[in-house]
């Protein structure tokens, strides 16, 4: 009697991309989760408070004073991270609304309008992507002196162009729909068509576009940081602690390998949750 072995199919290429996508949403919402609980925990206990100066205990590593050991003023440096996940996490969130939010009003005002609105819109876009965030923080620091408001104006002047551009391209691809053609015929205004048809439907491209640019906005917090022109001193910030550690890269390397492993778990698990955040709410990408 000849038996005949059925062998399963393999999953299909569509499942385990699927499967991907969704473990990236998980990793990356965890990641961030984490990083809000210990910002969130920094405002009210931290191992040891963070200017607090404890020369004699200067430059201690990992688990000799301290679980991560202290700086080069005996900081310790568990307790500025923690503080310094507080301050960019913030920093980098405000700017971020505050640049998405003024970007979108534009870009769908824009759509709405076409025309002369639209080109203006676009070419002061261009204008604004030609200063790099750090070149506009310089100059407002020229004016403003550096400090938070300065970073956060830096960082969300740059992000007003980047979503006013998604959503000028979303709400044109909306207005072509033929909901929106119906709501014209019947006579809707440009403002109720926008509120009622348009911006609801370019949301998720909108919050897509704001976890992946909270990544962006965090290097770019760190480098403010990193060139002084960030949070003044004494509050701890991962950038700052990254130019601290310039001079004692050969005796206490773990003074910048922290706040940079810091720095770019942020990134990671703001792009993993954008990714992820993408094919959840984009329709056409979790049909592919």
């Amino acid at each position: 009697m000849i038996t005949v072995e059925t062998v399963a199919p393999a999953p299909p290429r569509r499942s385990r991309f699927r499967a991907l996508r969704r473990a990236n949403l998980i990793v990356g919402a965890i990641i961030i989760l984490s990083l809000v609980a210990v910002a969130i925990l920094s405002l009210f206990w931290t191992p040891v408070p963070p200017a607090k100066l404890q020369i004699i205990h200067k430059l201690q590593p990992p688990f000799g004073f301290g679980l991560l050991g202290t700086d080069q003023l005996g900081h310790d440096v568990l307790s500025m991270l923690m503080v310094g996940c507080w301050n960019s996490l913030s920093i980098s969130v405000s700017a971020v609304a505050i640049g998405g939010t003024i970007g979108t009003v534009i870009g769908i005002a824009a759509a709405a309008q076409r025309g002369l609105f639209e080109s203006l819109v676009m070419r002061t876009c261009d204008v604004i992507f030609a200063l790099p965030p750090i070149l506009s923080a310089m100059i407002l620091g020229a004016f403003l002196g550096t400090g938070r408001f300065t970073a956060i104006t830096a960082i969300a002047t740059f992000m007003v162009p980047v979503f006013a551009r998604v959503a000028l391209s979303s709400a044109l691809q909306a207005w072509s729909r033929d909901y929106v053609l119906a709501a014209r015929a019947l006579g809707n205004t440009h403002l109720s068509i926008t509120m009622r048809h348009v911006l609801p439907n370019i949301m998720g491209v909108i919050i897509v576009q704001a976890s992946i640019q909270l990544g962006l906005a965090i290097l770019t917090e760190a480098g403010l940081s990193f060139l002084g022109l960030g949070v003044p001193p004494p509050a701890p910030t991962w950038g700052r602690m990254l130019a601290e550690a310039q001079t004692y890269l050969g005796q206490a390397p773990w003074l910048a390998i922290l706040p940079g492993l810091a720095i770019a778990l942020c990134v990671l698990g703001f792009n993993l949750l954008g990714d992820g955040l993408r094919d959840l709410l984009d329709p056409r990408a979790a049909r592919r």
